[in-house]
Parts: C-alpha cells; structure tokens; sequence
C-alpha cells in the first residue's frame, strides 16, 4: 500500500496532548490520524456525534465552580475521605 504525506494545522497544545496520548497507547500522530480516517470511512462520516452540548446553569455554575477551586493554592485538599470526613465533622 502505497502512502502519500498530508499536512494538517492543530493547535500546540492539542497536538503536545494528543501526541502524548497515543504514544501512552504505542502509537504515532500518523497513526491515530489513519485509525481516525479509516473509521470515518467505515461510518461513512464521523464515527462519534458532532453536537452543542446542553447543559442546565446550575452544572455550568458548578463547572466554573470546581475550575476556580482546583487553581487556587489556598484551596483545602485531603489525601484520604476519612481525612474529608474529619474536616467535615470539625
């Protein structure tokens, strides 16, 4: 099977992710990207939905919520729930 080169534009941080991935999965970019289009083929289209999740304000507020605490350094965290427990009952 003879191959040909293509080139694609993705986002740094997407492709340092992404490539970090499919190594941990014993695979190149080249790869991932042939298994990705050979699917597409197979689906005859994407082989995963393609849509605007919706989300209630109160999951989105929750989301903005964990987002803010997991960067803030003063934050509390515990290593154990039994720790989180004590905390609790203090």
């Amino acid at each position: 099977m003879s191959t040909v080169a293509t080139q694609i534009r993705i986002d740094k941080t997407v492709k340092e992710q992404s490539t970090e991935l499919f190594s941990s999965l014993g695979m190149d970019m080249s790869s991932a990207v042939n298994i990705f289009l050979r699917q597409c083929i197979l689906h005859g289209g994407l082989p995963f939905a393609v849509e605007i999740p919706h989300y209630s304000q109160q999951t989105l507020k929750a989301a903005e919520e964990a987002r803010k605490i997991s960067r803030d350094p003063d934050a509390c965290s515990y290593d154990s729930v039994s720790a989180l427990k004590k905390a609790l009952e203090e």
